[in-house]
């Protein structure tokens, strides 16, 4: 199986995510992640959708969602040709004690914490799949109490844009 990461200039109008995502409802295709938000074109959306599948599955993919109506442009954003980030906020219980060893793990990564409780801090990081995943597992010693992350999103790299190749 393999990954790949979708991103799908979109018409945006109300039902259109509603739409996408019954595409994939529809013929058994699971989503490992989606993001969508408006452009700089407040006309058009653009959604981030990474799913996996073999290549046959995922060429069918790409061809259905070209079909549909809403969706004007639809790239893979290949990992040499582009730039995907993902963010996480993690809420970790900490003693007093312990706090300089997560701050220390916390600038390594150059994390931000953005909140602090009595026996809590937050922690917000930015960056690829890799990368967030390496900071879970170094503080997965302490308790994590809350964790969420947003999905990839990406675009591709210098002039390389969708708007461009539409035209």
């Amino acid at each position: 199986m393999r990954k790949k990461v979708l991103s799908i200039l979109v018409d945006n109008t109300p039902g259109v995510l509603s739409r996408v995502a019954g595409l994939f409802s529809r013929r058994g295709y699971n989503i490992d992640s989606l993001t969508v938000g408006e452009t700089e074109n407040n006309e058009f959306s653009r959604m981030t959708v990474v799913v996996r599948g073999d290549d046959n599955i995922l060429e069918q993919i790409e061809k259905q969602l070209a079909k549909l109506e809403d969706v004007r442009y639809v790239k893979e954003l290949k990992d040499t040709h582009s730039v995907c980030r993902e963010l996480v906020l993690i809420t970790v219980g900490v003693s007093a004690k312990d706090r300089p060893a997560v701050v220390a793990v916390t600038d390594i990564f150059r994390a931000k914490i953005v909140d602090v409780g009595i026996d809590t801090m937050m922690i917000e990081l930015t960056g690829n799949q890799n990368k967030l995943d390496a900071f879970i597992k170094l503080i997965d010693g302490y308790e994590i109490k809350e964790l969420v992350r947003t999905g990839i999103t990406g675009l591709s790299r210098g002039d390389d844009t969708m708007l461009e190749d539409m035209d």
